[in-house]
């Protein structure tokens, strides 16, 4: 039996960050009458890694300059939460550390609990995407072909997808799908994103072929992408799309954080060599700082007859699949084919599972 994917079906959570007891108490009052659970951080270090994925983020007024000094992302939906005087001035933080309102208890409470709601069992993952993210754990491991060959595999499924290239020096998917002649808006066209984007008109801006949509690099100068850009972009992706593919870079820059913290799941793809396995050691720790559902996807050949459960025991990661030789497919792909379009081969067999397993819908195999 194939190994399984190991990614988590659990809802997205509120998160409230304060170290202050009795504001805590009131927070739990509040979610309790709007129907929700809610996930707890005393402080931004514990609250770092679901600071992004959750859906709402609430903090106290007592850890509003922690997070500042933590140079914690910019993210929308986020509220400074405090008690009547407390608060002053609550408006020059909260503009600080990117906070969309000021909540002062106890005059806020209707207003906290209606947003609390917003968030309850009955209306939460309503239009939110899964997030998935493809890291090489070397260079050439094929990050990138796998982060195709997942988003067309979920567009051949008819997901409504957007595939995401977080590497500026990895060439452009757009090259990797063969649409590099496409029209549409690059990331440098989008580096001012800030706050909330709107996803619809994100979708149409940029280039795309049925359910799939590319955000992807030109071949201009290299250009930084902006956290607040990609936090904004990642948001507005969960909210307008069904499936999100995110292709990361090894080297992880503060925006690949971002969209690493935003993952529900990140794909480490290894090549069954020694070298390889200790170079990847290296990124699985790197990431794992930032993301705690990672696995391992093991590439052939294994020249040393190392085994993919080897590689997976010694990154200390679950196995999620393996990848036999493909000869053909770097071939395809210096055609202009599109990794795992035809359905047929290693990739498009595992790239189905995956998607399937993420999603629960049937992907269709070769026709």
């Amino acid at each position: 039996m194939p190994p399984r994917t190991s990614v988590s079906t659990q809802r997205r959570l509120p998160l409230v960050v304060t170290s202050d007891g009795e504001l805590l108490d009131d927070l739990l009052r509040l979610a309790a009458a709007g129907d929700v659970e809610v996930e707890l951080a005393a402080d931004p270090v514990a609250a770092r890694t679901r600071w992004l994925p959750a859906p709402l983020v609430l903090v106290g007024c007592d850890q509003a300059q922690p997070c500042l000094r933590a140079r914690l992302p910019q993210r929308p939906r986020l509220v400074l939460v405090g008690r009547s005087g407390e608060l002053d001035p609550g408006w020059q933080v909260a503009e600080l550390i990117g906070a969309e309102h000021v909540a002062t208890l106890p005059a806020a409470e209707p207003w906290l609990v209606d947003r609390f709601a917003e968030c309850g069992p009955d209306r939460a993952g309503n239009g939110e995407a899964r997030v998935i993210a493809a890291l090489g754990g070397r260079g050439g491991a094929g990050a990138s072909i796998l982060a195709g060959g997942l988003a067309v595999t979920a567009a051949r499924a008819r997901l409504r997808t957007l595939l995401v290239d977080a590497d500026p020096l990895g060439g452009g998917l757009d090259l990797v799908l063969g649409w590099e002649q496409l029209e549409g808006l690059r990331w440098p066209a989008l580096t001012d994103a800030d706050g909330r984007v709107d996803a619809p008109a994100l979708v149409r801006s940029l280039p795309s072929r049925g359910d799939l949509v590319v955000l992807s690099w030109d071949r201009g100068d290299l250009l930084t992408i902006p956290v607040p850009a990609m936090a904004a972009t990642v948001d507005a992706a969960r909210r307008g799309r069904d499936f999100v593919v995110v292709d990361l870079p090894r080297h992880l820059d503060d925006a690949a954080v971002t969209a690493l913290q935003s993952a529900d799941q990140v794909f480490v793809v290894v090549p069954a060599e020694l070298r390889a396995t200790a170079a990847a050691a290296r990124v699985v720790s790197a990431a794992a700082a930032h993301c705690t559902d990672l696995s391992v996807i093991v590439r052939g050949p294994a020249p040393g007859r190392l085994r993919a459960a080897e590689v997976a025991r010694a990154l200390g990661l679950p196995l999620a699949g393996t990848l036999r030789p493909e000869p053909g497919l770097c071939r395809g792909l210096e055609r202009g084919e599109a990794p795992a379009a035809s359905g047929r081969g290693p990739l498009a067999a595992l790239c189905q599972r995956i998607v399937a397993d993420v999603t629960g819908v049937p992907v269709p195999g070769a026709a």
